[in-house]
Order: structure tokens, then C-alpha cells, then sequence
């Protein structure tokens, strides 16, 4: 039982931007994957999802033995597939509590209501977003830090099999870096194998990952353990680039 994404490669708009990705993710691992900017990282993403817009010409993606490449996205997200967006959008006139509890169903089908709002108030209370929000619309008016505590806080109650986190922790103080790293903790501890998607060693050092994978003009150039996100808190990716 694995995520495998298999010799990927990917373009937009006919331009070639991944190049022979290949990467497994296993239940409960948490894989950083780190780059320059414009290193394709972002279109992994999308393309692990099945975005219209990125096309894969080459290679497999496989989740637990099942061949998605093709899947539509609520396909992908059926068979236990979730994306984080480095940007979260604003859905106006949809509540927090309703777009969880449609999900939810979505996935699961019935949904138990007095289980389904314990599980959200505890969540919610974890990650230190106020009750009210459940009922505000989905983003709308949230600052950066709050939509980014959203995105972790749909990863805990959908309990995919696993997740794509895209800069998850991109713009946040301190102390909300610290909320963001506890949820996907607690993902993992779920069973949930994350690819972590970040420039920054900060939310590493409170994830410790189990594996460091380094992208560069598309391609794969390194492979580690958490050291090597060290050395390019340190040295940058110089070294690697040569």
C-alpha cells in the first residue's frame, strides 16, 4: 500500500516542466519535497490531482495498487487523495460546516451529525480556530494564517489516505507555523503519507520528515533524509545545482 508516482512527466500549455519524476509515499511517511522556485514543484501538485490544465504525457501515478493517471479529480479525491493549495480559495455563500459535512458524505456516505460536529469543535479547537467560523463561509474574509489552519483542518476530518501539501506553511507567524505542524502531526499519526511542498526548514524541524527529496528544472536531484533539508537551510541549493 503506497502512493507511486512512476517516471512523471508533465506540461502545461505543450512546455515540458517535470521530467521523470518518480517518488513513494507510504502510510503515515512524511516526504518533503523542496526547489528553486520554478522547479515544478507547484505542478506536481496539480498534476497529482488531475488539474485540466497540467497534462501527463508519461508515466503512472498509483494510490494503493490502483491506477489514477487518468481519474478525474473527485475521482483522485474518492480513493483517498487530497490537496493542500498554496493559495486557498474563498467560496462564497458555502459554510465551513457545510462544505465538511458534503465532503464528508461525498466520501463516506452517511455522515453521523452529533459525531461529525464533537469531531469538528475538537479540531477546531486544536488548531485554535474560533467556533464561530463554522459558520462563515468557506475562506471569505480569513487572513492567511486562518485559511492555511482550513486547509489542515479539511486534511483532518476528511482523513485522506494521502496528501499533497503545497506551501502549507508559506506566510505564517510562529506560532501558527507551530498549529499548522501539530495537524499534520496528528495526520500522520491518522495514517495519512503526506508530501510536504515547502522553501523553508522551519516547519521541518517540528515535522521531521521521514524522507528530503530536492527539485531542480524539473527533475529530481537529491534524496535524503532530514539532513539535507538542514544543509539547504544552511548552504542553499548551490551545490546541488552544479
Amino acid at each position: 500500500m503506497s502512493l507511486k508516482i512512476l517516471n512523471l512527466k508533465v506540461k502545461v500549455e505543450g512546455k515540458l516542466i517535470l521530467q521523470d519524476f518518480s517518488l513513494e509515499v507510504k502510510p503515515g511517511e512524511i516526504h518533503a519535497l523542496m526547489g528553486p522556485n520554478g522547479s515544478g514543484k507547484s505542478t506536481l501538485a496539480y498534476a497529482l490531482m488531475g488539474h485540466p490544465r497540467y497534462s501527463i504525457s508519461q508515466g503512472k501515478v498509483i494510490l494503493d495498487n490502483k491506477i489514477i493517471t487518468k481519474a478525474s479529480p473527485d475521482e483522485r479525491a474518492r480513493a483517498g487523495l487530497f490537496l493542500s493549495f498554496q493559495y486557498p480559495v474563498e467560496i462564497n455563500g458555502v459554510t465551513v460546516r457545510n462544505f465538511l459535512r458534503s465532503s464528508l458524505k461525498a466520501l463516506q456516505g452517511d455522515v453521523n451529525l452529533l459525531k461529525f460536529q464533537r469531531s469538528l469543535e475538537k479540531l477546531m479547537n486544536l488548531l485554535k480556530i474560533k467556533p464561530e467560523f463554522q459558520s462563515r463561509s468557506i475562506n471569505e474574509g480569513f487572513s492567511g494564517g486562518e485559511k492555511k489552519r482550513m486547509e489542515i483542518l479539511q486534511l483532518l476530518m476528511l482523513k485522506p489516505k494521502y496528501a499533497v501539501l503545497d506551501e502549507t506553511d508559506s506566510g505564517l507567524d510562529i506560532d501558527a507555523l507551530k498549529l499548522v505542524a501539530k495537524g499534520i502531526k496528528l495526520a500522520q499519526k491518522q495514517g495519512t503519507g503526506c508530501i510536504v511542498i515547502t522553501h523553508y526548514f522551519r516547519i521541518l524541524k517540528h515535522l521531521l520528515p521521514d524522507r528530503t527529496h530536492i527539485l531542480a528544472n524539473g527533475r529530481l536531484i537529491a534524496s535524503g533524509d532530514r539532513k539535507l533539508a538542514r544543509q539547504i537551510e544552511s548552504r542553499g541549493y548551490g551545490d546541488l545545482l552544479k
